[in-house]
């Protein structure tokens, strides 16, 4: 939250929150405190310090002594423990981070279990040495390891930056600068103007004279604009140190409560929490580990090969057993047993043969797949850092990427939940053009020719009167809530001094006007005594006592000022939506206007109408009487008011109407349009008004002007005791018309163009409480399962005046559905972060709100447009890499250790090694790890401009469609039929006893030589032709790793070394290339190996080829309408401007 007044503003009370700082150092996770404390319920309008009206709903209370000078020395004051002012975002202490990091690691199935196989090897007298596997395992945990540890000294070093900082407490009439984690609950803190508040915070006085104080509470409900909030009367003259030091109070509050939107009305102290106790940490939702959808696919595939692995271990313990059943086979002459193997226990003896052969066939678990995607996301994560597309020349940005882990999930979102303003919006109202009396004015006033433009069928019109131009700029400038904040003015002595005004309103769309009128000549100057002044065109300043405001609300859609001008005239004017003016002006004057109203409308300007009409006094005695009588009313003080201003706002005349365009994030509508063609349904989260989210949601055309709209709001369901059963009503009817009535879409939850009619869905947070948590005794424990098959029938959602938790449950509510849809957040405050933290992957935005949002995302972007980049095309990419590269890892493991299960069928079940104890460790390590690597970090199947523009490609790959269990078998069956024919290929070959022309005979080290051989050679060629997108890398890795291969086993085997106790592959390698057989056998058997794959690849180009020729390529938008950022009828569609 910022706080914007002349210079600076005491306060009192204080507590912090575990949210991120803008500041903090780009990859952490962060924090802060940044960005507010005090919520609307926060600060009451007027209020004194005391203790509490005690509210029957309260559950407790607590009480704060205000610069911890106790109230009377005789009373007896216990001394409350409070939270400290410091913040922690970090995950690891120094002390805790290996265990806690080991732990977390080891939960991995693979890595558990190749733990487990390491000690077996290290305990058991095992056929492979512990190197084999426990070298690759240390090489995985280091690596993640380092990765985590650097991530969490980010936040750390983020922390501090925010605890380190400097505010000023003020101690003994003096101001004493502090730390602003050493901040203690009761310290009286100074926050001079534009600063961020360092906790939760009481306003005591401000150095404005009337007690005044401009805030916005971004962080909290999403809303960016200015609030004036009011210092408690008692303390207003409190505006020096000296003077705030003599106070003494106590605060007394209501106990910690997550409701942002909780009124104040008849509570006499102001909420004081500390710590995690405060609203926004209430609402925080606390860091989680997020596993990614490939993960528990790999862990899926694990328990299946880890099942082929149980079940080979069986079967070969079982026939060696059946084989030694044969005496002569147990013990033969030339192997006899010793003592203390004939003494051991048979069944202990099993159990061990076991371990071994699973050991043996442990390569089939691919361990080293863990370093390998773990390389992969992290230096994969760089190319969206250094994407010059998604670089913002205006922040001198790019995106940020927090944590590579999810990477892969870019590419499977169904579920986009996105705040609003600061997110879709740049929060920015323009004025565009204005009507007076029919006539068009766009250009700036001229006193010669004045500013007027004729406009259709209106062209027979000069321009409106003069009278009538001023009387539309006055009602611009007087009929608003607006309030100046005005810079220090320029010293000397000057005609007309020049002064800087700073505007300031709840709506940006008042602003906007005001700024409209000063463009023509009536500048605002601002409300002193209930006078508003302003200077029109002849630098005249006019004065207007302000008698009365009639405020806008939702449904009269319109607001009114009763004002009385300098010469005792007395007017009312008032500007709304054109669907609450037009009925209540002279019908002869609406056309000429309507023409106006709906070309701007449908150009997507914002639409207001202005009227006035002139009181008698004797008329406003009547309404300031009935005024009056209505605020002093005890009951239906509500009704009696509407009631006054329905019949004070009647009989008016027509002056014009005017246009305003709030700017949206640019490409707005085309991305959210591209999201839907590929299949993702997008969800708005806003705290924001529901008439200004509704707005937005026409002009990013999330709501198009086919789209029924079904609401569930307060003024749908009603304020009554009846409104749980007007909520049941509501929700058994719109089920109806959606479920019950609608036959099935086919597409299933995919988003479809050609559905006759659909839907969009309004819900505001009190409404979502009453579904979320029914009264116990409403006997309506089924309003979460209709709501949530409602919103999922749905086109679009919007969620409006939700508080920070709130979003978090929607978002919780449906990635838990059935399916396990893939959700994605994205925001830019801290009132975003518990959606963010929640969704399987949140985004940040860089915006104006702080990088609380970044911090705590996943990844973050400049602006949302470059949403469609990241998931379109970094997103699918991402996944096709990383799910080929599983599947890879798989099938070549399995291509790597079904030979060495069919040899012991061969050899007597005694555990012998196929291959070399050098080759069993390097192969997953050296001979082809870099081929894949790169693979997953270059391969692009279908470039980026292609996936960019063609959102539906996206759908493609949705539903983790490539870790499927059909495809996964195919990569089995792959993988088995080339083991088959590495093994029985060369088996054949060996048929031939003579392979040398000396008439020498290969060994067993030699066929395991020869078939090792033929499958580096075949998984890398594989790999070869799997590459669409070929680089001067991926040639280097993919031949490089075969010459490697070569060079490597011509040293190992050319060598004699001392280290070895065995010289068993001494010159193998090199005699087994003296064969011409064994040549032609390699080649032949690859070829043999890869001839389906080759086929598959032929058949499949033709099928493409075909495909394409027969069809025109459709333009993956052109289902629905040319995207333009359309703002339809808004205030007719009950858009807010207020």
């Amino acid at each position: 939250m910022l706080c914007s007044v002349p210079s600076q503003f005491l306060v009192s009370a204080v507590s912090p929150w575990c949210l991120p700082a803008a500041g903090s150092p780009s990859g952490s996770q962060g924090h802060g405190r940044a960005a507010g404390s005090v919520s609307p319920a926060g600060i009451p309008r007027s209020s004194r310090l005391g203790g509490c009206a005690g509210e029957e709903k309260r559950v407790g209370t607590r009480t704060v002594v205000v610069g911890h000078r106790p109230v009377s020395d005789t009373e007896a004051c216990v001394a409350q423990k409070f939270c400290d002012n410091r913040i922690v975002s970090s995950k690891y202490t120094l002390w805790n981070f290996l265990p806690k990091n080991l732990f977390e690691q080891f939960r991995r199935i693979a890595n558990f279990y190749f733990l487990i196989i390491f000690l077996v090897q290290v305990i058991v007298d095992t056929p492979t040495s512990p190197v084999t596997s426990g070298l690759p395992l240390f090489f995985v945990i280091t690596v993640t390891a380092i990765k985590q540890g650097y991530e969490d000294w980010l936040r750390h070093r983020a922390d501090n930056e925010v605890n380190k900082s400097n505010v000023f407490v003020v101690e003994n009439a003096k101001q004493v600068r502090k730390e602003s984690e050493k901040i203690k609950v009761g310290d009286i803190v100074e926050v001079k103007a534009d600063e961020t508040f360092p906790c939760d915070l009481i306003f005591l006085a401000s150095s404005s004279t009337d007690g005044t104080c401009y805030v916005t509470t971004a962080s909290l409900d999403g809303e960016s604009n200015f609030k004036t909030h009011y210092a408690v009367r008692d303390t207003t003259v409190l505006c020096t140190d000296e003077a705030i030091d003599t106070l003494t109070a106590t605060i007394e509050c209501e106990q910690p409560q997550p409701d942002l939107y909780k009124g104040v009305s008849g509570q006499s102290g102001v909420a004081v929490y500390t710590g995690m106790e405060t609203k926004m940490a209430l609402n925080y939702q606390g860091k989680s580990q997020k596993r990614s959808a490939v993960e528990k696919s790999i862990n899926a595939f694990l328990i299946v090969y880890l099942c082929i692995l149980l079940g080979k271990a069986t079967v070969c313990t079982t026939l060696k057993y059946v084989w030694q059943s044969n005496p002569f086979n147990d013990e033969p002459w030339y192997n006899e047993k010793t003592k203390k193997e004939r003494e051991t226990f048979k069944v202990l003896r099993m159990f061990t043969d076991f371990l071994s052969f699973m050991v043996l066939f442990n390569f089939i678990i691919p361990v080293s797949m863990y370093v390998t995607v773990e390389m992969q996301k992290f230096l994969g994560s760089f190319f969206i850092s250094w994407d010059k597309e998604m670089f913002d020349e205006e922040i001198q940005e790019g995106a940020l990427v927090n944590t590579s882990d999810l990477n892969e999930e870019l590419g499977q979102v169904e579920y986009v939940f996105t705040d609003k303003t600061g997110t879709l919006t740049e929060n920015s109202m323009e004025f565009i053009e204005c009507c007076i009396d029919g006539h068009k004015y766009k250009d700036c006033l001229s006193e010669v020719d004045g500013f007027s433009q004729t406009d259709g069928p209106l062209k027979y019109y000069g321009k409106a009167e003069k009278s009538r131009e001023e009387l539309f700029l006055r009602a611009l400038c007087l009929c608003h809530t607006v309030q100046i904040k005005e810079a220090d003015q320029v010293d000397g002595l000057m005609a007309h001094p020049e002064r800087k005004y700073t505007y300031i309103s709840s709506s940006p769309d008042e602003i906007a006007l005001v700024k409209g009128a000063e463009k023509y000549g009536f500048t605002f100057l601002g409300l002193e005594n209930n006078f508003m002044k302003i200077r029109n065109q002849k630098n005249e300043t006019e004065m207007y006592q302000l008698l009365h405001v009639l405020n806008f609300d939702p449904v009269r859609r319109r607001m009114s000022v009763i004002v009385r001008t300098s010469t005792g005239k007395l007017l009312l004017f008032c500007k709304g939506a054109d669907s609450s003016i037009f009925p209540r002006v002279q019908q002869e004057e609406i056309q000429q206007t309507k023409v106006h109203v709906d070309r701007n409308a449908m150009d997507g300007y914002r639409t207001l109408c202005v009227a006035f009409k002139e009181l008698t006094e004797k008329e406003y005695d009547r309404i300031d009487r009935q005024l009056n009588e209505a605020k002093m009313a005890l009951q239906d003080r509500e009704e009696k008011m509407a009631k006054v201003f329905d019949d004070t706002e009647a009989d008016m005349h027509l002056i014009g109407a005017t246009a305003v365009e709030d700017r949206l994030q640019e490409q707005l509508a085309e991305t959210i349009e591209a999201l839907h063609a590929a299949g993702m349904k997008v969800w708005v989260l806003t705290g924001d008004k529901m008439e200004t989210a509704k707005s937005t949601c026409y002009a990013c055309r999330l709501f198009q002007t086919s789209t029924e709209l079904l609401e569930l709001t307060a003024r749908t369901v009603g304020e009554s005791e009846r409104k749980e059963d007007r909520l049941h009503e509501l929700l058994l009817e719109y089920h109806k018309k959606l479920i019950q009535d609608v036959p099935k879409n086919r597409g299933g939850l995919k988003r479809s163009w050609t559905l006759s009619q659909e839907y969009g869905l309004i819900i505001d947070g009190s409404t979502l409480s009453l579904i979320l948590n029914p009264s116990q005794d409403s006997g309506s424990s089924n309003y979460k399962s209709i709501f949530l098959q409602i919103c999922l029938k749905c086109t679009a959602v919007l969620c409006c005046r939700m508080a920070p938790l709130q979003k978090a449950q929607i978002v919780r509510m449906v990635k838990n559905t059935k399916g396990s849809p893939i959700t994605l957040s994205i925001g830019d405050g801290a009132n975003d972060v518990s959606m963010i933290l929640e969704a399987h992957v949140g985004i940040g935005i860089k915006g104006k709100e702080g990088r609380q949002a970044s911090r705590n995302s996943d990844y973050a972007v400049p602006k949302f447009k470059h949403l469609r980049k990241l998931l379109l095309a970094h997103g699918h990419l991402y996944y096709v890499r990383i799910a080929h590269l599983v599947q890879y890892f798989f099938y070549k493991n399995l291509c790597f250790i079904l030979p060495q299960f069919l040899y012991q069928f061969f050899c007597g079940f005694s555990q012998q090694p196929l291959y070399d104890a050098a080759y069993l460790t390097m192969y997953n390590i050296c001979f082809t790890s870099l081929p894949i690597l790169a693979y997953s970090l270059l391969e692009q199947h279908i470039s980026i401009d292609t996936l960019t523009s063609d959102p539906q490609l996206y759908m493609k790959v949705s539903d983790n469609a490539m870790l499927q269990w059909r495809p996964f078998l195919y990569w089995t069956f792959l993988g088995a039929f080339e083991g088959l024919v590495f093994f029985f290929g060369v088996y054949f070959l060996f048929q031939n006893s003579s392979l040398e022309d000396n008439g020498k005979v290969f060994g067993n080290w030699t066929f395991g030589t020869i078939v090792f051989t033929v499958l580096v050679f075949t998984v890398t060629l594989k790999l070869a032709l799997d590459t669409r997108f070929w680089t001067w890398m991926n040639h280097f890795v993919i031949w490089g790793s075969l010459a490697f291969y070569v060079f490597f086993s011509f040293f190992w085997g050319g060598v004699i070394w001392p280290f070895l106790k065995q010289q068993r592959m001494y010159f193998v390698f090199a005699h087994m290339l003296t064969s011409v057989s064994t040549w032609l056998a390699i080649i032949l058997l690859i070829f043999i190996s890869l001839f389906p794959e080759i086929l598959l690849i032929v058949l499949k180009n033709i099928k493409e080829k075909n495909h394409q020729s027969s069809r025109k390529a459709p333009d993956s938008l052109s289902a629905r309408p040319s995207v333009r950022p359309l703002l339809l009828r808004t205030f007719s569609d009950e858009s807010n401007v207020l």
